[in-house]
């Protein structure tokens, strides 16, 4: 089992910037591929960015030149930079972790944190 927790949500105004972070724990050699999914409400949760272990990226075409993922392997640590936010990136973001390769479908992935929530005033 690998457990997930999120940290860094909170209110930015438009073209601000937040820095998310999600902590790994537990069997965390099962958390190959580390991804963001984000979810407004209304809305289906989305996949926003993902890291392979080998360090490569995969971003959303919505946040592409944004936001940019990166891990800490050391500290079984995943971040997620996102500059010039603006109102519709408003959602619940979620941490999640899966044994294999990166794919951006939400049924693929085995752990999810429970969400930090980020909030874009225009």
């Amino acid at each position: 089992q690998v457990q997930l927790v999120e940290s860094g949500g909170g209110l930015v105004q438009a073209g601000g910037s937040l820095r998310l972070s999600c902590a790994a724990s537990g069997h965390t050699g099962s958390s190959s591929t580390m991804a963001w999914f984000r979810q407004a409400p209304g809305k289906e949760r989305e996949f926003v960015a993902a890291i392979n272990w080998s360090g490569g990226t995969y971003y959303a075409d919505s946040v592409k030149g944004r936001f940019s993922i990166s891990r800490d392997k050391a500290k079984n640590t995943v971040s997620l930079q996102m500059n010039s936010l603006k109102p519709e990136d408003t959602a619940l973001y979620y941490c999640a972790a899966r044994t294999l390769g990166v794919i951006t479908s939400q049924r693929g992935y085995n752990y999810w944190g429970q969400g930090t929530q980020v909030t874009v005033s225009s």
